[in-house]
C-alpha cells in the first residue's frame, strides 16, 4: 500500500531501488538532484517513489550532502536594546519567512556570557549548521572574530560592530534619526534637544549623527546643552529631560533615541508641567507596541525588522549555496552592506503648532496618516 514499505513501515531506500529495477547508489542520485542519471532512469525511480511514497530520511540527505541543512540566528548580547521597541520579534519573522520555502531549520542560540560562547564555539565547530546570522554584537564582541576563524558563512544584523569584515544588514539609523528632526523643524520647532543612550552603542551615535546631520542641513547650529545622554530606559528618559530642563527650559522638542527613553522623557516633561505637544513636541525611535498606547501616541520612527530578517537570511543563503565562507565577506570584495530605509510614523506626540491649542491637543488640522513623513520626505 502506498506509504508504507514491506514491512509495513516507513518505505526504504532499497524498497524504491528494488521496485525501479536499479541500484541503491542510483535512487540516492535521484532523490539529492545529482547528474549522472539517465531520464529513462530517473523516471522509473521518480514513478517508484511516487508508488511508495518514499520520503528521503533528513539526516541522511544532509549528510550524503555535507551539509547540516540548519542556520543559527545568534543573540550576542541578550540584553542590549539590540533593536527599539521590540522589533526582534520582527526579525524572526523575516527570518522565518525566507526558509519558508527551504529546508533549513532555524536554531537560536544565546551567547551572552563566557561560558554561552564557549558553548557556541564548541557548537559552530562541529559543524552543526551552515550559517550563522549575528545580532546584537557590540564594539569589541569577540563572536565575529570567532567565525571569521571558523570560516562560517554569516551575517551581521542590526549593528555596525563589524562592519567590512562580515557581510551585514542593518537600517538608516542616521537618516532615520535625521528624518525626525527635520519633521520638528518643519512643525515650527526651534529648540530641539535629543536624547540618546549610551554613545557607545552603534546605533545611538548614528542616530546622533542624524540628529546633528539634519540640524546643520537646516542652517541651525547645535547646541551641546540640548543633546542629554542615559540608560536607555523610561528612568533614563525622566533623568535626561530633567537635566535639559535645568540648562534649557524654553526646549520646545525633544527627539530621544529609542521610545523607553521616549516614554520617560514623556513623563518627566509632564512632571514639570509640560504639555504634550503644545509646549513640547515629542519623537521617539523604534515604533514600539507601547508607542500608539501612550498619551498622547508617540510619533517614532519604524525600523524594518521583518525585511531586515528576510535580507539576512536570503544573503546568507547565498553564500551558503555559492560556497562562500567569510573569506567572500564585503570588507574583502568591495560590496558594501545592505541598508534598509527607516519611515518616521507621525502621531500626536508632534503634531501640533507650539503654543496652539491647550493641554494634549493635536493642534489646528487632522494628523496625517500614519507613515505620511516616511525617510527622506
Amino acid at each position: 500500500m502506498k506509504g508504507h514499505g514491506r514491512s509495513g513501515g516507513r518505505p526504504t531506500l532499497e524498497e524504491v531501488a528494488l521496485r525501479a529495477g536499479v541500484g541503491r547508489g542510483t535512487v540516492s542520485r535521484v532523490v539529492n538532484g545529482s547528474p549522472g542519471v539517465s531520464a529513462r532512469t530517473r523516471t522509473a525511480v521518480e514513478a517508484a517513489v511516487a508508488e511508495l511514497g518514499y520520503v528521503p530520511h533528513r539526516a541522511a540527505r544532509a549528510l550524503a550532502a555535507d551539509r547540516a541543512d540548519a542556520v543559527a540566528l545568534v543573540v550576542s548580547d541578550p540584553q542590549a536594546p539590540f533593536f527599539p521597541g521590540g522589533s526582534f520579534v520582527e526579525v524572526v519573522r523575516g527570518v522565518g519567512a525566507a526558509l519558508a520555502d527551504t529546508d533549513v531549520q532555524l536554531v537560536l542560540a544565546l551567547a551572552g556570557g563566557e561560558r554561552e560562547r564557549r558553548r557556541l564555539e564548541g557548537f559552530l565547530s562541529g559543524r552543526r549548521v551552515d550559517g550563522v546570522l549575528l545580532v546584537a554584537a557590540g564594539a569589541g564582541d569577540p563572536l565575529p572574530e570567532l567565525l571569521l576563524r571558523l570560516g562560517i558563512p554569516a551575517v551581521l544584523g542590526g549593528c555596525g560592530a563589524a562592519a567590512g569584515t562580515l557581510p551585514s544588514v542593518d537600517c538608516d539609523d542616521r537618516e532615520g534619526a535625521a528624518a525626525a528632526v527635520r519633521h520638528l523643524l518643519e512643525r515650527g520647532r526651534r529648540a530641539i534637544a535629543a536624547i540618546t543612550g549610551p554613545l557607545d552603542a552603534y546605533g545611538d551615535r548614528r542616530r546622533l549623527e542624524g540628529y546633528r546631520q539634519a540640524l546643520a542641513a537646516a542652517g541651525r547650529p547645535v547646541d551641546e546643552l540640548l543633546i542629554a545622554a542615559g540608560a536607555p530606559t523610561a528612568e533614563g528618559g525622566r533623568q535626561a529631560v530633567r537635566e535639559l530642563l535645568e540648562r534649557r527650559p524654553a526646549l520646545d522638542a525633544v527627539f530621544a533615541a529609542c521610545d523607553p527613553l521616549a516614554a520617560g522623557a514623556l513623563a518627566g516633561l509632564r512632571a514639570a508641567g509640560r504639555r504634550i505637544p503644545g509646549d513640547v513636541a515629542l519623537v521617539g525611535f523604534g515604533d514600539s507596541a507601547a508607542a500608539r498606547y501612550l498619551d498622547p501616541p508617540l510619533t517614532s520612527v519604524r525600523q524594518p525588522g521583518e525585511e531586515m530578517g528576510r535580507a539576512m537570511a536570503r544573503l546568507l543563503l547565498e553564500r551558503i549555496e555559492g560556497g562562500r565562507g567569510v573569506e567572500g565577506a564585503p570588507g574583502v570584495e568591495g560590496e558594501g552592506p545592505v541598508v534598509l530605509p527607516t519611515r518616521l510614523v507621525v502621531r500626536g506626540s508632534s503634531w501640533n503648532v507650539p503654543g496652539g491649542g491647550a493641554g494634549n491637543a493635536e493642534g489646528p488640522g487632522p494628523l496625517p496618516r500614519t507613515g505620511a513623513f516616511p525617510q527622506g520626505e
